[in-house]
């Protein structure tokens, strides 16, 4: 399997789990993906058939979740287009003297909130593209954003990534999704009701959804919905007994 080396910019380039207890966190993915870990500056990285999966690092507000990054090609750019693109900065990124930053030590990284409000990162690469290993089973495969203010968010993301949108049909359902160049790189979703938190999802690919998500519940994970099929293959929500959001994919026609 070869490992994914560079990402086009706009792509979800790594994901990163900010956790209220790192040690738990580490237990409990690695026993639900397989996963080994090796601590780095930062925090912990995540890895999987070789190469890199995600990071770990703990929250400083010891809220949980799961952190979505796209990827740009120069970090301060992207930055000061944040701004004036309706969102807003909530960690700047490090001076170009600095030493680079991420859990995975392996690129410049800044947090900032779309124009909706929801949380989003940006990623300079550097040795390394982020995740390295995708669209495997236990590894990283999508993104949806799910967003009550589709508009702002759309104009945003086309601000600052460069992202276009294409409308595709499931099932006689329209779907919008997020564009890179030519490709399909995630979605955008509204909250399926109200109080739904909005966020960026994190998808996992995994063989099996039925037999992760009841491994997931025995490990002290919660199960939000799901198994449930659906037009692009059987998923379910979960969250992690430290309250992370995630969900787990098994695609049609795909390895994960």
């Amino acid at each position: 399997m070869p490992l994914r080396t560079s990402c086009r910019e706009g792509t979800p380039s790594r994901v990163e789990l900010w956790t209220a207890d790192r040690v738990a966190a580490v237990s409990f993915y690695g026993r639900l993906f397989g996963w080994e870990f090796e601590d780095r500056p930062g925090g912990s990285v995540a890895l999987g058939q070789d190469g890199v999966v995600a990071g770990i690092t703990v929250a400083p507000d010891g809220a949980s979740a799961w952190r979505t990054y796209l990827a740009v090609d120069d970090l301060d750019a992207a930055a000061a287009r944040v701004g004036a693109a309706g969102g807003a900065l909530l960690a700047p990124p490090p001076g170009a003297a600095s030493t680079v930053t991420g859990a995975d030590g392996a690129g410049r990284a800044a947090l900032a909130t779309d124009a909706s409000g929801v949380t989003v990162g940006l990623w300079q690469a550097g040795p390394e593209a982020g995740a390295t290993v995708v669209n495997e089973p236990g590894a990283y495969t999508w993104s949806e954003l799910m967003t009550a203010d589709r508009d702002a968010a759309l104009r945003f993301y086309q601000d600052v990534f460069g992202l276009t949108t294409r409308t595709v049909d499931l099932a006689g359902t329209p779907f919008t999704g997020l564009v890179a160049g030519d490709d399909m790189i995630g979605g955008i979703i509204p909250p399926p009701r109200e109080g739904v938190e909005s966020r960026w999802i994190v998808y996992f690919a995994v063989t099996d959804v039925a037999a992760v998500t009841a491994r997931a519940a025995e490990l002290g994970a919660t199960v939000v919905h799901g198994p449930v099929d659906t037009p692009v293959g059987p998923l379910a929500a979960l969250r992690d007994p430290q309250g992370a959001a995630f969900s787990v994919w098994a695609v049609n026609g795909a390895t994960g």
